[in-house]
């Protein structure tokens, strides 16, 4: 059993190591009601209060993994509403830190007259939940901090306000104007409630019937599957019957070339290369739509290169990230990317083929990228290649760059350049807090990962125009 950070993402494992079983045994429909019982063989519960209902939940989500081939919805981040009634609803609480002051600031800060005293106790507050409208006044106006606001962790995670209780179920509910993709909801969720598409069944349908399937693979590969040597996760991939396995970060060079001659044309550039960040923009700051680059992410350049060159051949995203199950539906991605998979999902299809990783004979990728474009996996990445392709294209430009990671750094950036209150020209957002190393769908995340990355950038070639010059995809 691989090792995981949570009990949730190794739940997730077992899920899709059953579904993938199933589905190259050609009897998945036949055995739905037998999986849920080898993830849960009881008689006891171990997560919930009883095996049925863990059992039910367990139906749901391969429920969720059959239905995603034929969903139109365009958002992968989905609610598996039976899965979430365990987390109190937030809002403002008294705490036992209270005293029973007689100033009483809280009373007096409220708007709402929603607090009172000695109701449950003599001298101690309460907040009536039918008057507050968790405008937190109260809590700021306690001198002893007895006031706390308990926010579910979905809704703590989400920085962009996408989640919200369901009025009817108080079960969590997603807002899709508001989500961008980043799957911040589904690493944080205790109980495992939301969770993102998988998109197995047609991967596993490829693999068997198609005779060109190549795997693009994110440059935080190299922060995964540490146990292993790099050369040795390539080969397993390839054992499952991927054709070539290429990296994404050859697509990065190309767009840190592009991104740069942009950016001197332009004068003022926001990057493109994480789907949530370009959305997060679209949605809340319209009006610097304008300034996102033109290029397609580093997974959707390389894609498509493949696809002029063999156009009949599928290709496989393999990374960290959720949002990338999001991109891979628009319309300027589609025609090259036919699908993605997550880290945890190639664990559970390397394991169901009791592939062996330690016992492989290392092999290479079809191409990889230089130092700089696997540099793409760690925030910073992107504004160090930036500067480096304008350098190696002799192209006289200052590059004044941020480079942002995690939606708070963002918002503030790009609320100095809405304001004009930045000289800043240059944008690099990277939603996962450090970057991809920081993805949901790592398969944990540790601050050896962070080294490994930087150790697999080091090898490659430090000239991205030289790497890119070399693209030979024949």
């Amino acid at each position: 059993m691989p090792k995981f950070d949570t009990r949730v993402q190794e739940l997730r494992y077992r899920i899709i190591k059953e579904i993938t079983k199933h589905t190259y045994t050609d009897d998945l429909v036949s055995c739905f009601y037998d999986i849920p019982k080898v993830i849960v063989p009881g008689p006891a519960p171990s997560m919930r209060c009883c095996i049925y209902k863990e059992r039910a939940i367990v139906q749901e989500r391969i429920k969720l993994t059959m239905d995603a081939s034929s969903t139109k919805d365009s958002n992968p981040i989905r609610v598996i509403p039976i899965a979430c009634d365990e987390c109190p609803l937030g809002g403002y609480i008294v705490g036992d830190a209270c005293r029973g002051c007689i100033a009483h600031r809280c009373s007096e800060a409220c708007p709402k007259d929603a607090i009172t005293f000695g109701i449950h106790d003599r001298l101690r507050a309460s907040i009536d939940k039918n008057k507050c409208i968790n405008c937190g006044l109260c809590a700021k106006a306690c001198p002893y901090n007895a006031i706390e606001n308990r926010i579910r962790p979905c809704e703590k995670a989400c920085k962009n306000k996408a989640i919200s209780p369901d009025p009817v179920t108080n079960a969590a509910h997603i807002n899709d104007d508001n989500c961008i993709h980043c799957g911040a909801c589904v690493y944080m969720c205790p109980f495992g409630a939301i969770v993102d598409e998988s998109y197995i069944l047609d991967i596993v349908k490829m693999l068997r019937e198609e005779k060109h399937v190549y795997a693009v693979v994110a440059p935080s590969i190299a922060g995964n599957f540490t146990e292993y040597k790099l050369n040795q996760v390539i080969t397993a991939i390839k054992k499952l019957g991927f054709s070539e396995v290429i990296e994404a970060a050859l697509g990065a060079d190309i767009v840190a070339l592009n991104e740069s001659k942009e950016l001197s044309k332009e004068g003022k550039l926001l990057s493109s290369c994480c789907p949530s960040f370009v959305t997060y923009i679209k949605k809340n700051f319209p009006t610097l739509a304008k300034h996102i680059s033109t290029s397609l992410s580093p997974m959707a350049t390389i894609s498509k290169l493949i696809k002029e060159k063999n156009p009949t051949c599928k290709i496989v995203f393999i990374g960290p990230c959720t949002s990338k199950k999001y991109e891979i539906k628009l319309e300027t991605v589609k025609p090259y990317v036919d699908s993605a998979l997550t880290f945890e999902e190639l664990q559970a299809l390397i394991d169901n083929a009791n592939i062996d990783i330690g016992s492989l004979k290392g092999s290479s990728f079809y191409k990889i990228g230089s130092k700089y474009g696997r540099g793409f996996a760690k925030c910073g990445g992107l504004s160090n290649a930036v500067k480096k392709a304008l350098e190696e294209s002799n192209i006289d430009f200052k590059v004044n760059g941020l480079a942002c990671s995690g939606i708070k750094e963002i918002r503030n950036a790009l609320n100095d350049m809405k304001n004009g209150t930045s000289d800043v020209n240059f944008i690099e957002g990277m939603m996962c807090d450090g970057g991809c190393i920081g993805g949901p769908c790592n398969l944990n995340h540790q601050m050896k990962n962070k080294i490994l990355i930087d150790k697999y950038s080091q090898e490659a070639s430090t000239s991205i125009q030289s790497t890119v010059n070399e693209i030979d995809l024949d």
